[in-house]
């Protein structure tokens, strides 16, 4: 059975409508400008939570639009030689490549730091 998507935590700070005619609608970040690498403060870490305790490594912050997200994305999973994903701001790469993943984004112009325990 697929799991149902569930937004609620992004409506934050809605106020309840009665009227029939009514949507909510999310910001975009489609039309959010990518920042420069140097301008970019990423943050590398370990999460192994909801995912049956397999370690996945976590790149939170990236500041821009999904085409650039996806791109670093690619590049991170290339050079690691895993799989993951990159959506909604973050990048998920299979297994613990901490200490790479801050490397290879240190050597693309990003400032990138581990962070968690």
């Amino acid at each position: 059975m697929a799991k149902k998507n569930n937004d609620w935590k992004k409506r934050d700070g809605m106020v309840y409508s009665t009227s029939d005619e009514f949507e909510f609608q999310t910001p975009s970040s489609e039309d959010q400008e990518t920042l420069a690498p140097n301008q970019q403060n990423l943050k590398v870490m370990l999460d192994k939570k909801a995912r049956a305790g397999k370690k996945v490594t976590l790149v939170e912050g990236f500041i821009g639009n999904e085409i650039e997200l996806a791109l670093l994305g690619k590049l991170l999973k290339n050079k690691c030689g895993v799989g993951g994903s990159a959506k909604d701001g973050e990048i998920l790469i299979q297994g613990d490549h901490r200490d790479k993943v801050v490397e290879i984004l240190q050597a693309e112009g990003y400032k990138a730091k581990k962070a968690g325990g």
